[in-house]
């Protein structure tokens, strides 16, 4: 043993894969487990360090398990680690590699041993019972087997080296670290309609904003509430407690990023983790989407026609209880998102099963991205986690792109009216008159859109206000939703239509969930 306060020189170790190590469990997917590294005990002061090399070949597993047996007396683990990045061809995709740690409690599916987890973004973390790097949790190093876990997401032709850097550090437990979690209502706040971005992302994992950062730009925005939604783990969930307010309720989820697409697991309960490690063909994503609404939340498939590599929403939408379709500046891929929405809102009609609600949100990592744009305006019975869940849940909201932008939707037919999200029966041929109001949008275009298609628009004047009224019947219309476009980006405006020629349509400034016509 080594004296206190001394370290010992690292030992280099060289694990190279087996068949053995390879496991094709039925709920986590292919993954890889290396023989374990040993570290001996040591006297309190004491430093421990191993270094860890390997390759791994193209087509590599989805997961690296480098097992680390820890003895007793250790306060503390610290891991580095890189990676090659051979060269390739202009077009091809290099190495890239995400990093994160179970503990002695073990790496099963949704089990108890998460530790953390920071993707990509960072090369080094620590964790002690006081402290952790952002995206790990703080708590007693325990004896036992840790599962260092490497996520080789792309491997280029060349295959990947890796070095692993584990060092143990010996000695007594410093104070245990407090969580100090938000509120999950205000009080005080009756029902109304409530705005809120349900998809932002802070240190705690690959963002460039603190927790305080996201808090003031959520007040910047004018919200009433928003929802904590770090990569792949619950780390920050135990920050917002001081940053939260009787001006601004937030809630806490987790975006769960998997190898076939990403979700938001909204409102789950403070320091609940989801995990991530399966893909489409296991029976992972079930088994959480049914644990996040065990816990009270929902489950919200993010971005689903993303580019990048593994964002492709590819799980279906059986277990989803909204859809993400407007997610930041509006671009092609929401547009996607909207027609392929819009198609499941008129099959919901034609077979009578559920339809799903639509969300928009800023996914806002780091300047210039804009938290709130977009955002929700949801109708609730109190500004609490239960009622916001409640209304984005039967889709009684709507998406703006800011504050600056309201909508008033509403069908009446007689005596009886009903807005968004909620239905309205009568015989039918009965008339039945929609109303649309806009502000915030100067020179922008009005759509009222069925499952038909575009019924109606009308453009509004430079001082951005209108209203659009339309009559139909619930024999010829199945629904009836309100969008709202800017004029073109070279300032011609929206036409709206398409009579043989482009649909020309500027970004999206305000998009309402559908309210529903039934025939008696």
């Amino acid at each position: 043993m080594s004296s206190p306060c001394k370290a010992h020189a690292g030992d280099n170790v060289h694990v190279s894969p087996s068949r053995r190590g390879f496991l094709a469990a039925a709920l986590t997917g292919a993954a890889l487990t290396l023989a374990p590294v040993q570290f001996a005990a040591a006297d309190a002061g004491s430093t421990r360090i191993k270094t860890i090399t390997g390759h791994l070949d193209a087509g590599a597993a989805d997961f690296v398990y480098l097992p680390v047996e820890v003895p007793a007396g250790v306060n503390k683990i610290s891991v580095s680690y890189s990676y090659s990045k051979p060269s390739v061809p202009g077009g091809f995709l290099n190495n890239a590699c995400d990093i994160g740690v179970f503990d002695e409690k073990g790496t099963k599916l949704a089990g108890k041993g998460f530790r953390g987890w920071s993707g990509g973004f960072r090369t080094e973390f620590f964790i002690s019972a006081a402290d952790a790097t952002p995206g790990y949790l703080p708590g007693r190093v325990g004896k036992g087997t840790w599962n260092i876990v490497l996520g080789p997401y792309q491997v280029a032709e060349q295959g990947m080296d890796y070095t692993v850097n584990v060092t143990l550090d010996y000695g007594p437990d410093g104070a245990a670290h407090r969580p100090q979690y938000p509120a999950q209502e205000i009080a005080g706040r009756g029902a109304g309609w409530y705005r809120g971005d349900a998809h932002l992302h802070t240190i705690y994992s690959d963002g460039k904003r603190t927790p305080a950062d996201v808090a003031a730009g959520a007040r910047a925005a004018k919200l009433d509430f928003m929802i904590s939604t770090d990569h792949n783990t619950p780390a920050s969930h135990g920050a917002w407690g001081p940053l939260a307010g009787d001006d601004l309720l937030i809630l806490t989820g987790e975006e769960v990023t998997t190898r076939n697409g990403h979700y938001l697991a909204l409102g789950i309960e403070p320091g609940q983790w989801i995990d991530w490690r399966y893909r489409a063909r296991d029976k992972g994503f079930k088994q959480e989407a049914q644990r996040i609404r065990s816990s009270g939340g929902i489950v919200v498939p993010a971005h689903p026609y993303c580019p990048y590599v593994a964002c492709r929403w590819k799980f279906g939408y059986d277990e989803a209880d909204a859809v993400e379709v407007w997610t930041g500046p509006w671009t092609a891929d929401d547009e996607y998102a909207i027609n392929t929405w819009d198609s499941m809102l008129a099959q919901s009609t034609r077979d009578g099963g559920r339809w799903l609600p639509a969300m928009g949100n800023s996914d806002a990592h780091s300047a210039p991205q804009v938290i709130g744009f977009p955002h929700n305006v949801v109708n609730a019975k109190a500004l609490s986690r239960d009622a916001i869940l409640e209304g984005i849940r039967k889709g009684r909201s709507w998406i703006a792109e800011s504050a600056g932008v309201s909508l008033e939707f509403s069908i009446a037919s007689g005596d009886r009216s009903a807005g968004i999200g909620e239905r309205l029966t009568a015989a039918a041929n009965a008339p039945v008159t929609v109303t649309a109001a806009v502000s915030g949008v100067p020179n922008g275009l009005v759509r009222l859109i069925t499952d038909e298609g575009q019924m109606r628009q009308a453009s509004l004047s430079a001082d951005g206000q209108g209203t659009v009224s339309w009559v139909t019947t619930p024999q010829l219309t199945a629904y009836v939703r309100v969008e709202v476009r800017h004029p073109m980006a070279d300032g011609s405006p929206s036409n709206g239509t398409d009579m043989g020629t482009t649909l020309k349509l500027g970004p999206m400034a305000a998009l309402s969930n559908p309210i529903f016509l039934d025939m008696k």
